[in-house]
């Protein structure tokens, strides 16, 4: 089967099948703070790593209906921002703090989570979560706008600082996700959590 994006309900697909197919894809929880000094929180699925040196990261923001998102707008009043990393046991939570609410509210009283003082930057972080990532916005891209013309903003920044439960490292000095099981989305409303991993070495070079 082939067929042209947006073509899918012509080959019998009842969905874009793009984000099952790009899947699993980790959660960027982004803590933020604006210049009002209310925290925002909210969870974006298009996010992930994108340099190891210097460390950089990256979140796609789309528009609501008022225009660009509290996350946005407080990162580009404040300059940084956290992201949390979601466990299993923060899956309620982190959904809870999805939801469209006015920008004086703070996603993390109606998810019943802490915001904790980071480090290094001003917004907060989630006190609850197993892993943080301090960073400082590097740039924001406009991306191209689809054809109904909603657009989505890139979001790029450097991590500065990575707080991290000391409960979480082996013996060996390593970071065991499945002490903590990271939530991954997956296509349509679907997610996994990793509980199992497995180790490969490169082949010799």
């Amino acid at each position: 089967m082939f067929f042209p994006v947006g073509a899918h309900k012509e080959v019998g697909l009842a969905f874009n099948p793009l984000k099952a197919i790009i899947s699993p894809r980790p959660i960027g929880w982004i803590s933020s703070i604006g210049a009002d000094g209310v925290h925002n929180l909210a969870p974006y699925s298009f996010f992930n790593a994108i340099s190891e040196s210097p460390p950089m990261l990256a979140f796609s923001s789309s528009a609501g209906t008022e225009g660009d998102k509290d996350s946005l707008k407080n990162i580009e009043e404040t300059g940084d921002f956290v992201v949390n990393i979601v466990s299993k046991q923060l899956f309620e939570a982190m959904n809870a703090s999805s939801a469209a609410l006015p920008r004086a509210v703070s996603e993390f009283a109606e998810a019943n989570l802490t915001p904790k003082p980071s480090k290094l930057v001003a917004a907060p972080h989630v006190a609850e979560a197993p892993c943080y990532l301090e960073c400082r916005l590097w740039k924001v891209l406009d991306l191209p706008a689809s054809p109904n013309g909603n657009a989505n903003r890139l979001v790029i920044g450097e991590v500065l600082g990575i707080g991290i439960e000391k409960a979480l490292i082996t013996d060996e000095g390593k970071v065991d996700v499945t002490r903590y099981q990271p939530i991954a989305r997956l296509g349509y409303k679907d997610y996994a959590s990793i509980d199992a991993v497995f180790e490969s070495p490169r082949p010799q070079e």
